[in-house]
């Protein structure tokens, strides 16, 4: 047998050439590391985030309106800072590069923000219990460092958020039954740790920062930032690193702007048939089968004599001749476009339990029995995340396989079926806040006050455990349409947009941030000259909280209707393998199902 110069045979050397490019996957051996890097991400990142809006309120001297605004707007700004984050982890460094980058801009965003309360200089004087006329505000130079942190938490947002889900997915064969199953546990598991560490960071940080030290409970956080970053780098020999294979976003374009340009052509009347079917060797993404909706899109694949063709069968100009499978591509995004929108009313409700249910506790009586021990404010939303935690390993592992055996479904029932119940629940949640906060209230305004709120109000005698129903709701919410939301959109989106999936996800939390923010300034100017007086007022007793949430009542009413016809028209994303395309045209495995 022929032999090469280093004493290999050429067999061996085939041989060795595939092991290298064999990818190794270690599934669960390296959740260790990834859940691990996530779980002391979210103890660093909620830590601090948690409690900020009592710190803006009491360190700063802020008003209630303006500190919920500028978190709302933090939260927002983040949440779309992942469309930049998936852009360059898919153009240019890939998600590996990308998560190590956005941990350590995290860790340095939270110790920016614990120097805030450490050091005098960076934070206003204290003013006790006076009002606000009389505290002293922050000045320009302590707004600019305090948004100094605030913007390289938004910088490492905008990388981990995007690419920790699916850097996760990457590291199971999808090709296996083993795999498939690996990743569908691993988005219900990922949630349980992410909720196990707002749990942490909702009770013993909060409670280190309202009753001990700023300093030392914003401090916690900065150091378990550091912890993750330690981890994340473990782990790096054993990961599955999927390099950067171009924006698809870019492929996206030229469908469009080909489609722009042929329209004029005749619709074909058999398009699986005479489109260009072209598909790129080696391409990540799995074949699609043609499917007859956004049918003016088809025009960008249809062949013309101007257009020439490689010898390899591709197209000499892509933006002047795209394949079907980028037609269909594009299809699956703008197919999720309206389920998106859906998500982003949806996702009102949470916004409010992180919000003003917060000042709902302040207001009301936050004492444990008898005892002094008083429930720091921002701990009540444990109830939302503990809601949450319970129920995931129920579902992953009872009622799925139980709904399994019934619909012969892999995850039970659908995913658009688990993100309509979410959808539900939420109107259910903001109709149990409104009678909540009038029965709160109502007791501070009729009943012997516990004491007063410095800056804000009376304390109703209603027990704060009341808030444990509409939060419990709002964690049910989180559990279904969420956690649905993240399958959906890494199952339903071509394998090359999975970071731009999770970005999406954020995003439509950040439009729920701004459109809250828009919401409450609506009511604030619409009500703060009425009869009734304005509902949001810093005093929750003097206003009518309880209109509000009937209001986001009313709007997710709306918003369950207008889902269930974009479920009803939707088409599942299918693949050729399960499509009987050669035989009946246009795929029958995508059928609507909601």
């Amino acid at each position: 047998m022929e032999k090469n110069p280093n004493g290999t045979t050429k067999n061996d050397e085939k041989s060795v050439t595939a092991d290298e490019t064999r990818i190794n996957y270690r599934g669960w051996k390296s959740m260790p590391f990834i859940i691990g890097n996530e779980t002391f991400e979210k103890l660093g990142a909620i830590g601090t985030l948690a409690n900020l809006l009592i710190y803006l309120t009491s360190v700063f001297h802020m008003k209630s309106i303006t500190a919920t605004t500028i978190i709302n707007v933090f939260n927002g700004t983040a949440n779309f800072s992942t469309l930049l984050g998936a852009f360059f982890s898919d153009t240019y460094f890939g998600r590996y590069k990308t998560l190590a980058f956005a941990t350590i801009a995290s860790f340095m965003g939270l110790l920016v923000i614990q120097l805030t309360a450490a050091i005098k200089k960076l934070h206003p004087p204290y003013c006790g219990s006076g009002s606000y006329d009389v505290c002293k505000g922050p000045t320009a130079g302590q707004m600019a460092f305090l948004l100094t942190g605030f913007g390289l938490l938004i910088v490492g947002a905008a990388g981990v958020r995007p690419c920790n889900l699916a850097f996760g997915a990457d590291q199971f064969n999808p090709e296996t039954e083993s795999g498939k199953r690996g990743i569908n546990s691993f988005f219900n598991w990922y949630f349980f740790t992410f909720t196990f560490a707002q749990l942490v960071s909702l009770t013993l940080i909060v409670y280190v920062q309202s009753n001990v030290s700023w300093a030392i409970g914003l401090g916690i956080p900065a150091i378990l930032m550091l912890i993750s970053c330690a981890l994340f780098f473990l782990g790096s020999k054993m990961y599955v690193k999927v390099k950067a294979t171009g924006s698809p976003l870019t492929s996206v374009a030229q469908v469009i702007v080909v489609a722009i340009k042929k329209r004029r052509l005749k619709q074909p009347e058999q398009p699986w048939l005479s489109l260009f079917n072209y598909m790129p060797p080696g391409s990540i993404n799995s074949k699609l089968p043609y499917s007859d909706q956004f049918r003016f899109l088809d025009k960008a694949a249809i062949v013309t004599p101007q257009d020439q063709i490689n010898q390899d069968g591709s197209a000499t100009d892509p933006w002047k001749l795209c394949t079907m499978q980028q037609v269909e591509e594009l299809k699956c995004l703008l197919r999720v476009i309206p389920i998106w929108a859906a998500a982003v009313i949806n996702y009102m409700v949470i916004v409010q339990q992180h919000t003003y249910a917060v000042f709902q506790a302040l207001q009301s009586n936050r004492h444990l029995g008898n005892s002094n021990f008083k429930i720091p404010a921002a701990s009540y939303i444990v109830f939302l995340m503990l809601s949450m935690t319970i129920w995931i390993p129920i579902y992953d592992r009872i009622i799925v396989p139980f709904l399994r055996r019934l619909t012969g479904k892999e995850g039970g029932i659908t995913v658009l079926q688990r993100i309509g119940i979410g959808i539900f629940l939420s109107i259910v949640t903001m109709l149990t806040s409104a009678l909540v906060e009038e029965r709160r209230r109502t007791t501070a305004l009729t009943k012997p006050t516990l004491g007063v709120e410095p800056r804000r109000g009376a304390i109703s005698s209603m027990s704060g455990l009341w808030l444990i129903p509409q939060l419990a709701l709002a964690g049910l919410v989180e559990a279904f349409a969420s956690v649905g939301q993240v399958e959906f959109y890494y199952k339903q989106f071509p394998e090359n947009m999975r970071s731009f999936a999770g970005s999406l996800l954020y995003c439509g939390m950040g439009a729920s941030s701004y459109l809250s923010t828009f919401l409450i300034s609506i009511v604030h100017r619409t009500t703060e000259g009425a009869a009734t007086g304005n509902w949001l007022p810093e005093d929750l007793n003097l206003g009518r909280l309880d209109y509000y949430y009937y209001i986001i009542a009313a709007l997710e009413v709306l918003n369950l209707g207008y889902f269930l016809v974009c479920a009803k028209w939707y088409r599942y994303k299918g693949n050729v393998k399960d499509s009987h395309e050669d035989k009946l045209g246009p795929t029958q495995s995508v059928k609507p199902t909601v």
